[in-house]
């Protein structure tokens, strides 16, 4: 057993300010939920991602982007059940579409492995969606979020981005480059993701308005990297937010709202009648 995994298993507290709340809250009639988590190279963040995951999920999915160090033992000496599955591309994007095709669960949470993300606000996340919402889109700058990690480029990149998407195709979202998302899986039948890079979150932003799903955004609070460095780039990765953006076209008629039907409604449904 790795050195990460001894420390994970004495419950040592993170080395940051945060603090792990318990899940105070239990989804009366929980639809199956699948937990998609792309990693590389993240053998010590993992303890602290896993933590704050709720224990009624499903399924957890870790995408191993060819991952050098211990992070496919640690995920498994954690969590015995989780689902690996090996990045045989690379990017993100790419990383995303491997998990999300390993997913069995009627909902898929996106989740980065770095830390950042609280896993205690799923239950927020997935009360959006069984409420009537396709997709659940999580938002540092709505009200209730906030951020610990952004600088003032990636800040100012981040809003102009926002801008122009809400102009070109009639969104209303408060935040465009974040990771944090889930959705119900008939999602996947509607948007087609051919991104491979961190351009994967702004596509999937674009193209669940342009297929007039409903979108609710969730406040959401992103922490600092706990270990390591990122692999994202401001200038670089905001350039192909950009070329992603400007390559969309606004089809005015896929933004109406169309009435579906969740389906855990459905499902509730059928066994009344």
């Amino acid at each position: 057993m790795s050195s990460v995994l001894r420390s994970a298993t004495e419950d040592q507290d993170p080395p940051t300010a945060r603090t792990y709340r318990p899940v105070s809250s239990h989804l009366a009639i929980a639809p199956p939920v699948s937990v998609v988590i792309p990693a590389m190279n993240e053998a010590e963040n993992l303890p602290y991602v896993f933590k704050t995951l709720p224990d009624w999920i499903h399924e957890v999915v870790l995408v191993d982007g060819n991952s050098t160090d211990d992070t496919v033992e640690v995920a498994r000496g954690l969590r015995p059940g989780v689902k690996v599955v090996g990045q045989s591309g690379t990017g993100k994007g790419d990383a995303l579409r491997s998990g999300f095709e390993a997913c069995t669960g009627d909902i898929i949470v996106m989740v980065d492995a770095d830390g950042s993300a609280d896993g205690n606000e799923i239950v927020s996340y997935v009360s959006a969606l069984v409420s009537g919402a396709d997709f659940a889109k999580g938002s540092r700058f709505a009200n209730g979020g906030g951020t610990d990690d952004m600088t003032f480029i990636r800040m100012l990149g981040n809003r102009v981005l926002c801008a122009v998407v809400n102009r070109k195709f009639g969104a209303r979202y408060t935040d465009l480059c974040y990771g944090y998302n889930a959705f119900w899986r008939h999602c996947l039948d509607e948007i087609d993701l051919d991104c491979t890079g961190f351009e994967v979150e702004t596509l999937m932003n674009i193209r669940v308005v342009k297929a007039g799903l409903r979108v609710q955004e969730i406040p959401s609070h992103e922490y600092l990297r706990i270990h390591g460095t990122s692999n994202l780039r401001a200038v670089r990765d905001g350039l192909r937010v950009l070329r992603v953006i400007l390559g969309e076209r606004s089809n005015r008629r896929a933004l109406r709202r169309r009435p579906r039907p969740s389906p855990l409604l459905a499902t509730v449904r059928g066994k009344v009648s």
